[in-house]
């Protein structure tokens, strides 16, 4: 999988739109994304196989995956079946991520760790290969869960320390895919107000929380949209030189693949494909 994902990707919820008008928008979007040169789109906002299709039918080698399909939304068995459909039209490019959500978003929001590996044991039943979904994984036994039962680990809202500690918990084998979110700003104070905007509600969910604490954030660090050392941890903003460090800083620490956000400060629905064509002449 680390070579058909490539080392960057995008990680987008305008490309997993449900509008049948905007099929041929996305379409040709992913081709673009393709022709750059990204090896894999992630879509946001719980997709599903079904939102991939479209972005898969307009591409012929581009990797596309759910980030991050809720386990809560959507059941195993759809999960299982959706791979199927997927992998039978388009052999090898489509991956399952999955997670846990949040409670906030989830109204059956039980005890997630075991009914993560429920939903893992009611995918292996179903056939569907555990060499091609990931995980979202935040802490330690979520981490320890995708080295033993998934190809790789997609975790949303890290570090580049977070992802120093997944690699070592992973091993060499798995996929390690953090995503990252990307401002195109070079005015501090601008820079750092987008990215505010954008975190605030972030910083209302405890699995992101919690798993700043404990990477050595402080309680100061989450109040405001969060401190300029949280903003600038999580968030690539600045020249192309400063962005292109930042992103190489997540490869140093062990990642395979950057998984790259453009947050412009408009509605997430947004296909910022200028943004697009900028970050990948840097990472020329």
């Amino acid at each position: 999988m680390k070579r058909s994902v490539g080392r960057h990707g995008i990680w987008s919820v305008g490309l997993r739109s449900e509008d049948p008008a905007r099929r041929g928008e996305l379409g040709e979007a992913a081709a673009e994304l393709e022709q750059l040169g990204y090896g894999a789109v992630w879509l946001g906002g719980s997709s599903a196989a079904r939102h991939a299709l479209p972005l898969l039918e307009a591409t012929s080698t581009l990797t596309v995956g759910t980030s991050i399909q809720s386990i809560w939304q959507y059941d195993a068995a759809e999960s299982a079946a959706g791979f199927a459909e997927a992998e039978a039209a388009h052999p090898g490019r489509f991956v399952l991520g999955l997670g846990v959500s949040h409670a906030k978003f989830a109204e059956q929001y039980r005890r997630p760790y075991s009914a993560l590996v429920a939903y893992l044991d009611e995918l292996d039943k179903a056939g569907a290969p555990a060499d091609r979904r990931v995980l979202a994984a935040l802490g330690p036994r979520t981490l320890e869960l995708t080295r033993d039962r998934a190809a790789g680990t997609i975790p949303y809202l890290v570090t580049p320390e977070h992802t120093a500690h997944a690699r070592e918990i992973l091993g060499e084998v798995p996929l390690l895919a953090p995503e990252l979110k990307v401002v195109l700003e070079t005015d501090p104070g601008r820079a750092r107000t987008v990215a505010r905007d954008y975190l605030a509600m972030y910083l209302t969910l405890p699995n992101y929380t919690t798993n700043f604490l404990r990477h050595g954030f402080t309680e100061d660090d989450l109040l405001d949209g969060g401190s300029d050392r949280l903003v600038d941890a999580v968030f690539a903003w600045g020249d192309e030189a400063a962005i292109r460090k930042r992103i190489d800083a997540f490869v140093a620490a062990g990642a395979d693949h950057v998984a790259l956000q453009v947050v412009e400060g408009g509605t997430r629905e947004a296909l910022p494909r200028e943004a697009w064509r900028r970050i990948a002449s840097l990472l020329a």
